[in-house]
């Protein structure tokens, strides 16, 4: 199957899976993916993951999704921000908090793919990838 986007892809499964209440979401492996997975985690957005092989062809990369202690979702809203069709940039003057800093924005840098804190900490922009609250 060819994929246009395959962080919105990801973004997605995450997103319907925590709204379903699914223990774990299993998405196609790239080293971007695992970046962005790790802010997550980081961040306390979901449990933890790991790499997985389903086939001997492709690895998957296994998302263990966090519920609070009444099962309230910790993802409200992922949303993809920059796509293919529209990129969005960001200069670090322009980078502001999520939701007051309970959200984060994961951007893609010079420095590499790191959260909307680690930007304004190391003072670089980016391409807004998504926002995670």
């Amino acid at each position: 199957m060819c994929m246009t986007d395959p962080i919105s892809d990801m973004l997605t499964r995450i997103r319907n899976a925590s709204i379903i209440m699914r223990e774990s979401v299993d998405v196609p492996s790239s080293r971007v993916k695992k970046a962005i997975l790790k802010i997550l985690k980081e961040d306390g957005f979901i449990k933890d993951f790991k790499e997985v092989a389903i086939d001997n062809k492709q690895s998957m990369i296994r998302v263990y999704l966090k519920y609070g202690p009444l099962k309230q979702q910790i993802i409200n809203r992922i949303e993809r921000t920059s796509k293919s069709s529209r990129r969005v940039y960001k200069k670090v003057e322009e980078i502001e908090r999520v939701l007051g800093g309970i959200g984060t924005a994961i951007y893609s840098t010079s420095k590499g793919i790191v959260g909307d804190k680690e930007c304004r900490k190391l003072k670089v922009g980016g391409e807004l990838l998504c926002i995670v609250s």
